[in-house]
């Protein structure tokens, strides 16, 4: 319960750590969202934190801002060997598994 507790309060922070690596790159939502393959209204719901992407997407956010998926969803003070590695685990769940993390 304690890493499912932990893994929430890090997503809080995602759409804010999306926003500010895709303005660094100067990619347009409509960019963004060609690239990953997803409408720019998901993007912009990611983006005002009302959804959460899949792991799958996470790497295709994450390939495509060329950002580590950690450096995406953690942040800096956050990412630490242990809560790198927990997420490397949950990415080799099947995609059931993977929706229960």
């Amino acid at each position: 319960m304690a890493v499912f507790n932990s893994f929430l309060s890090i997503a809080m922070d995602f759409p804010e750590r999306l926003v500010k690596l895709r303005k660094e790159r100067k990619q347009p939502q409509k960019a963004l969202a060609e690239q990953v393959d997803v409408y720019i209204t998901q993007i912009q719901c990611y983006e005002n934190g009302s959804t959460q992407p899949t792991l799958d997407i996470i790497r295709k956010l994450a390939t495509t801002l060329e950002v580590r998926a950690d450096e995406l969803i953690f942040g800096e003070e956050e990412r630490d060997e242990r809560l790198r590695l927990q997420f490397e685990a949950i990415c080799q769940f099947d995609e059931e598994y993977k929706l229960l993390a």
